[in-house]
């Protein structure tokens, strides 16, 4: 196999004199063995033999790179090369005829006439033979060579066993063609695996280049969060395409596949290392408990459930009011979960409705509620601003009230960054919601612990801008910003889930838990990052001729530049490094109470105006930036 894979590999050019240093041979055996068939000895090479020998090797290398026979080596199909080389033969059987009469005539030596018949016809079968033994002997390994020209080249960055067992795939696979390895262990640096080099990394980009190479896949699962990072940025930058393998458990079992490979997501690229969850706070809530999630089909809600029954509760109650959603969520998690024998049930059904509320809570009593049921998109509830109120202020009121009417042990909030010095409706809401819970704790006496939970953006969730982003990006751009310098916090889906679950166990009643969000991430080299990760370069004023341009448009309504997770005063540690508490102050009941019945008068009277003044006096931090930005107002003209 090595040397067909030599010989295929050669040079043009080389491939060309070794064809014709065969067809010499050929020649100089086709003579020797016609002097045996016309005598029936084998006579030795001198003399008359030698000279027939070389007239014939000076006929048929110019007759035959006249008549093209070393035009393309190794390529003949059929009849083809039989054809050429009967043409070609024809010519130099006449001519050689001819030499061999006159060599005799003119007495230069006793060559038999019929040499000039005999040797055409040897040679002639020892050539079309040679052919063929060629074609069958190297066309496979020529069409492979062949049908890998056309397949992606790739590198494989990490030469242990996850590597190797990839290269193996991808031979089988003949999906892509690997033509090196990546590593850092510089004993393996320079070694060849089954015939394919290692590398040292910073040598990545000559080796692309030399190779046409496009793409790296990463085999590394067993590295942690940000050595990926640093690996994927860097590749990244180069220009190169990153595919990551799956979880190092798929990898265990041996379901390496080329379909498994995936292409590099943001999230990778931002995340972190993950922090060892604490049992005991996984469990306390949960295990052997009939839990709740409120916005089971959310972005959060889904990947709280998904958390939950991994911990395995007594019964898990989906709550969801959009049908399609719920449908997702719990197909989903019978498809998933289905062996683990946890009673699912969805249920169909609004926060705001206490008695379907009561209904639920009471049929199944149930111990723990994780109440992620909240309209959250900034400028839709800016344009919707009544149906924010209702749903998120007086749906988490009525939720919370029959929760504690209904001895329900736990109560958790999910929350959000924007509720800190909110200059949106949406976060306003939520630190009403916050208020609200804390009156509530202080009123429960510890029979239903109630307990906020306060954290930035999550990675991909609906609506967020990495999903935008990436659906700008496959249209070809622009990528939409609305700020050259506005930041946010994120945090991926399931770690965000992961110490939502944990921080309830933690509450005593009335607790604010942050989450720790790590550093906040420029939303424009946010989009930078996603551009090249798609293996795509930015176009702008110092590259006019890149792929994807990014457009600034301008804050929308209720936007702020940056988030923040603390009112006032510093947070305080908890047993869990990723979670904080925050000391933040109450509103008197009495006055809270007041207030919440002033809102819910001026919402029945639909008096915009009225509404925003109260919700301001509510949550005194609260300072709009936009005027009223309701679209029913706007049409109407009453602002």
């Amino acid at each position: 196999m090595k040397l067909k894979t030599f010989l295929v590999d050669l040079p043009r050019w080389q491939k060309r004199v070794l064809v014709l240093s065969c067809d010499v041979a050929l020649c100089i055996v086709s003579a020797w063995i016609a002097f045996y068939l016309r005598t029936g000895v084998f006579h030795a090479l001198h003399g008359r033999v030698v000279l027939s020998i070389l007239l014939s090797i000076g006929l048929a290398v110019p007759i035959f790179v006249f008549c093209g026979l070393y035009r393309a080596i190794f390529r003949y199909e059929g009849f083809g090369a039989t054809v050429a080389i009967a043409q070609a033969m024809l010519m130099y059987s006449l001519l050689y005829f001819i030499l061999i009469t006159l060599v005799n005539t003119l007495g230069i030596a006793k060559v038999p006439k019929t040499i000039g018949i005999i040797q055409p016809i040897v040679l002639f079968i020892g050539l079309v033979i040679s052919r063929w033994a060629a074609r069958y002997w190297l066309a496979n390994e020529y069409k492979m060579q062949m049908r890998n020209a056309r397949l992606p080249r790739v590198l494989i960055y990490g030469a242990g066993n996850a590597g190797r067992q990839l290269a193996s795939v991808l031979v089988e696979a003949h999906q892509m063609l690997l033509v090196g390895f990546l590593d850092d262990d510089k004993a393996l640096q320079g070694l060849l695996i089954n015939g394919i080099k290692v590398y040292p990394p910073k040598d990545v980009e000559k080796v692309a280049g030399r190779f046409a190479v496009k793409t790296v896949l990463l085999a590394i699962p067993s590295a942690s969060a940000n050595r990926r990072k640093e690996i994927i940025s860097s590749l990244v930058d180069k220009r190169l395409e990153v595919k990551t393998l799956p979880a190092l458990a798929e990898i265990a079992t041996g379901e390496v596949k080329v379909s498994t490979l995936k292409q590099v997501s943001i999230e990778e690229l931002l995340g972190r290392d993950p922090v060892e969850p604490l049992e005991d706070l996984l469990q306390g809530t949960i295990r052997d408990k009939v839990v709740m999630v409120t916005g089971a089909g959310g972005s959060i809600g889904s990947e709280l459930c998904r958390q939950i029954l991994r911990i395995r509760p007594k019964t898990l109650l989906l709550v969801e009011r959009a049908e399609y959603s719920l449908y997702a969520i719990d197909m989903e998690l019978r498809e998933q979960f289905g062996k683990h024998g946890v009673p699912v049930y969805p249920l169909l059904a609004d926060v705001r409705d206490e008695a379907r509320m009561r209904e639920i809570m009471t049929a199944w009593g149930v111990n723990t509620v994780y109440h992620a049921a909240a309209y959250k998109h900034v400028p839709m509830v800016e344009r919707n601003p009544m149906e924010g109120i209702v749903n998120n202020v007086f749906g988490t009121m009525t939720a919370a009230k029959v929760a504690r009417d209904c001895g329900v042990e736990r109560f958790t909030l999910i929350s959000t960054d924007k509720a800190v010095r909110p200059t949106n409706v949406m976060g306003a809401t939520k630190r009403l919601c916050e208020l609200i819970l804390q009156s509530m704790a202080a009123e429960s006496n510890g029979k239903t612990i109630f307990t906020m939970v306060r954290f930035g953006n999550v990675l991909g969730s609906s609506g967020s801008v990495v999903p935008r982003f990436r659906k700008q990006i496959q249209d070809g751009g622009p990528v939409t910003v609305t700020h050259q310098d506005i930041t946010r916090y994120f945090m991926t889906i399931p770690e965000a889930s992961q110490l939502v679950v944990q921080a309830a166990s933690l509450g005593t009643g009335g607790d604010v838990f942050l989450l720790d969000m790590g550093e906040p991430v420029k939303i424009i080299e946010l989009a930078r990052k996603m551009v090249k990760l798609s293996g795509l370069t930015v176009r702008d004023d110092e590259h006019p001729k890149g792929d994807i341009e990014i457009q600034v448009t301008g804050l929308r309504p209720g936007e702020k530049l940056y988030e923040e997770l603390l009112v006032a005063g510093d947070p305080s540690p908890t047993k869990h490094p990723r979670i904080f508490y925050a000391k933040e102050v109450a509103k008197p009941r009495e006055d809270l109470i007041a207030m919440l019945d002033s809102l819910r008068k001026s919402l029945e009277k639909r008096d915009r105006r009225e509404i925003r003044e109260i919700l301001m006096s509510c949550v005194p931090e609260y300072t709009p930036k936009d005027g009223v930005m309701d679209w029913v107002a706007l049409q109407e003209g009453e602002i």
